[in-house]
């Protein structure tokens, strides 16, 4: 019989970093596995139905400007904001008042997008423009709040 001995050089410097390499590589796949495995069945199918915020429908506010009036309106489902816009808007009021439409489009975008008022930021140049408008949406939404229960259901805002 001829064996051939091998001679096998293991240097501790490669040894060390394979090892930490190793239960690097370990470490990954647990904290993969702890992010993408679902949740216990009991969380996931007890989710809970958030109250009721708003009064399902549109609400408007007017704005006057140079005589013309122009409608906010904002369409509201119990828990969403679901849509924001102006209405009777007349050529002479976008003409007079070119930030009107650009501003208006922003700040609608940036409400629907959080659901709510909180954070909305504007540009300096037109910051008067968007604060009015901001508090013509503000007045929609408070006009769509729901009545607490102390409310009774005759005092309920309308929805004009």
């Amino acid at each position: 019989m001829s064996s051939k001995t091998k001679i096998v050089v293991l240097h501790l410097k490669e040894l060390i970093y394979t090892g930490i390499f190793a239960l690097l590589g370990i470490l990954f796949i647990i904290l993969l596995i702890i992010m993408f495995v679902p949740k216990d069945k009991k969380e996931t199918g007890s989710v809970e139905r958030p109250a009721a915020t708003y009064v399902p429908g549109i609400y408007t506010t007017s704005l006057i400007l140079n005589n013309n009036a122009v409608d906010v309106e904002v369409s509201v489902d119990e828990t969403n904001i679901t849509d924001i816009r102006m209405v009777n808007l007349d050529e002479a009021v976008t003409t007079m008042f070119p930030l009107l439409e650009p501003s208006f489009d922003d700040l609608a975008n940036q409400i629907l997008k959080n659901q709510s008022m909180d954070n909305i930021t504007y540009a300096d140049d037109n910051k008067y423009t968007s604060m009015v408008l901001l508090n013509a949406i503000k007045a929609s939404l408070e006009k769509a709040a729901s009545p607490s229960p102390s409310q009774s259901p005759s005092s309920a805002p309308s929805t004009t």
